[in-house]
C-alpha cells in the first residue's frame, strides 16, 4: 500500500453512529436538520436486534433522511441486511466478520471494520481490502483504549498506509486530538445524543475542533512544505 500524501490533505469528515434504533420515527424526523447543519460523510446506523425483516424497515425509514443528504448509510454488523434495505455498506467488528461479509458486499458497497487490536490485524484488514478501518471504539464491555493510545495507532496507520481510518471520538477534545493525529474521518456517536443543549449543538462544536485540528497540523506543515 501506498504512503499518503501529505501536501493539500482535506479536512476531516464526520462520521455520526445513532443512538440504537427500535422505533425510527423520531430519528428519522430529526436527522434532516441535523444533517444540514454540519457536513457528515456517513451515518452508522446501529439496530436493536430483532427480526430481519423489522430491522430493514427501520432502516428503509432513516434511508431518505441520510442519504437525500448526500450521507452514506451504513448498517452496524448485519450485512445480509445491507443490500435488501439499500444501505451503502456495513461496519463489521473485526477481522473475521470482514472478511466473511466481503463476498457478499464487494465490489458495490462499503466494507469498514474495527475491532483490530493489533497492527497485524489492522494491517491485513487493509491488505484484505476494508474501505476503512476504525480505531477506538468500545469493545464488548465497554472498554477502550487511553485517547493516547488512539492517538499513536492513527499516527501510525496515517504515515505508512492508504485505506482511511477513523477515530472514535468519546468527546470534543479527543475529535480534535485524533484530526491532529492524521484521521480522516471521526465518529461520533453517544457523545453527540447525550448533550443537554442538543445533538446540533454538540455536533457543530466537533466539526468546528476538528477544522482548528486540521488548520493547527496541517496548515503548518503546508506552509512549511
Amino acid at each position: 500500500m501506498a504512503a499518503k500524501p501529505l501536501p493539500g490533505r482535506p479536512t476531516p469528515r464526520l462520521y455520526l453512529a445513532t443512538p440504537l434504533v427500535d422505533d425510527p420515527a423520531q430519528l428519522a424526523a430529526d436527522l434532516p436538520g441535523l444533517l444540514a447543519a454540519v457536513d457528515v460523510a456517513a451515518v452508522l446506523v446501529r439496530l436493536r436486534e430483532t427480526d430481519p425483516r423489522d430491522m430493514i424497515s427501520r432502516v428503509k425509514a432513516l434511508a431518505p433522511a441520510i442519504q437525500n443528504a448526500g450521507a452514506a448509510l451504513l448498517i452496524d454488523g448485519q450485512p445480509e441486511l445491507v443490500a435488501r434495505a439499500g444501505a451503502d455498506g456495513a461496519h463489521l467488528t473485526g477481522l473475521a466478520a470482514m472478511e466473511d461479509a466481503m463476498p457478499s458486499l464487494k465490489p458495490d458497497r462499503i466494507v469498514g471494520v474495527g475491532g483490530l487490536a493489533t497492527r497485524h490485524d489492522s494491517m491485513a484488514a487493509g491488505e484484505a481490502g476494508a474501505d476503512y478501518l476504525l480505531f477506538g471504539e468500545p469493545d464488548a464491555k465497554g472498554q477502550r483504549p487511553s485517547s493516547e493510545a488512539i492517538v499513536e495507532r492513527l499516527q501510525w496507520w496515517d504515515e505508512l498506509f492508504e485505506p482511511p481510518c477513523v477515530g472514535f471520538a468519546a468527546s470534543r477534545d479527543e475529535a480534535y486530538e485524533f484530526a491532529a493525529a492524521g484521521a480522516d474521518f471521526v465518529l461520533v456517536g453517544d457523545v453527540i445524543w447525550s448533550d443537554p443543549r442538543g445533538a446540533s449543538v454538540a455536533l457543530i462544536e466537533i466539526g468546528e475542533a476538528i477544522a482548528r485540528a486540521h488548520a493547527a497540523t496541517f496548515g503548518k506543515v503546508r506552509a512549511e512544505g
